[in-house]
């Protein structure tokens, strides 16, 4: 069965997309939908004027759109049976995506997945191996950091003008270091405290944005998510009773995170070792698989009429409750 796609957006992340699908056998670019006239540089491919008249032609879609037309376009889909892989974040607020969700209710059979595609880094897949055996024992504290310096031409960006992309760092980028937390925890986070910032740009939405969060086992969990790092960084680190597991850099299409290494490290019981020198066993990854594996699992789904494992509307409403609730704290 050869799957008939879409894509809904051409800019950076439409063109990875793209890329990946058309190398694959089974599925056919039939065309894209791009507003902005500038990425429409592939002549290779067939242009549809709106969103609705390339929805008319396709089995599923990609949207990787601006935030402000995520939900809509998702919701148009599901209207017309069409199978959606949408980008995150997974809209711009949590109403828009309980749109998403009724639609969904009464299409079961429709596929939505959305694109953490964070999770299919090696580092993570073999982090997440080793917390499941269940031999670090419980989970005391995890510390997240997700920075990047911004740019140039940072204060002009469409992701800093708030009706169009519903929130500044924290959902453009601190979103997946709290998927990853909820991912490889397993499970539900409460926002204890947060401070939101605009400590440096001179643009509607934060720029930086501290939180705290606990579970029912009471770990404590902190996110720092910041524009003004300077340095980009990507660290999550996990500690268990019976010792740590740190991911420390991640592959990302400008390598500016890289390396991306996986630490971990037992908890010794030998009396006659100092205590703090635990022998550290480090993995280094040099290749990135996660676009292609994302879109393997979404048309898998398609063709095995199953919900998707990662990236499905329960994972998308968990973490974009816990967003909303750090933007709502820091409005009162």
């Amino acid at each position: 069965m050869s799957i008939r796609i879409g894509i809904a957006g051409f800019g950076k992340i439409g063109k990875i997309r793209h890329d990946i699908l058309a190398k694959r056998k089974d599925c056919q670019i039939v065309g894209i939908f791009e507003k902005n006239i500038d990425h429409q540089s592939n002549s290779s491919c067939n242009y549809f004027k709106s969103i609705d008249e390339l929805l008319n032609n396709v089995d599923a879609v990609v949207i990787s759109t601006f935030n402000d037309s995520l939900a809509e376009f998702t919701i148009k889909a599901i209207n017309k049976n069409i199978h959606v892989f949408c980008e995150k974040p997974p809209a711009r607020t949590v109403d828009e995506l309980k749109g998403v969700q009724n639609a969904l209710n009464k299409k079961k059979h429709i596929v939505l997945k959305y694109g953490f595609n964070h999770r299919y880094h090696h580092s993570v897949i073999e982090a997440k191996s080793k917390i499941d055996k269940g031999t670090y024992g419980k989970l005391l504290f995890s510390r997240g950091i997700y920075g990047k310096a911004g740019s140039i031409d940072y204060r002009d960006n469409w992701r800093n003008y708030k009706k169009i992309s519903g929130g500044g760092i924290l959902l453009d980028q601190g979103i997946h270091m709290l998927d990853l937390m909820l991912y490889l925890s397993g499970s539900e986070m409460k926002l204890l405290k947060s401070q939101m910032s605009n400590l440096h740009w001179d643009i509607e939405c934060e720029d930086n944005v501290f939180a705290m969060f606990t579970n029912e086992q009471n770990s404590i969990f902190t996110l720092h998510s910041s524009a003004t790092h300077w340095s980009h960084k990507f660290l999550l680190e996990l500690f268990y009773e019976n010792g740590y597991i740190i991911l420390d850099g991640i592959l990302s299409q400008t390598m500016s995170y890289a390396p991306e290494k996986l630490i971990t490290a037992k908890k010794s019981e030998n009396t006659n070792i100092a205590m703090g020198k635990l022998n550290e066993k480090t993995l280094i990854f040099d290749n990135d698989i996660s676009w292609e594996s994302e879109l393997n699992e979404f048309l898998e789904c398609i063709k095995n009429k199953k919900t998707p494992i990662n990236g499905n509307i329960k994972d998308a409403m968990q973490v974009l409750n816990l967003v909303e609730e750090i933007y709502k704290r820091n409005e009162q």
